[in-house]
């Protein structure tokens, strides 16, 4: 992990097209803004988390069973 200090105004880069920028200190918290081209998703990690957790049950959801089942059998013919 790279740590790193920096000034409210100051900048970071990641690659030579993301750059996150700390805005303020709030108390304990940061605020920081990040831009990044549109190609590129930046989510919260609680989001992040809950969109891997979605897209793991879609895999395990009983009618994408049902569409294997039918590709399978298409496939055979």
């Amino acid at each position: 992990m790279l740590v790193l200090k920096r000034k409210i105004g100051e900048t970071v880069m990641i690659g030579d097209d993301i750059e996150v920028v700390v805005l303020g200190k709030e108390g304990d918290t940061v605020k920081i803004g990040i831009r990044a081209p549109r190609t590129v998703r930046v989510y919260r990690q609680e989001i992040y988390e809950e969109i891997r957790a979605e897209n793991r049950s879609a895999l395990q959801a009983p009618a994408l069973d049902v569409l294997r089942q039918l590709f399978q059998k298409k496939s055979e013919e």
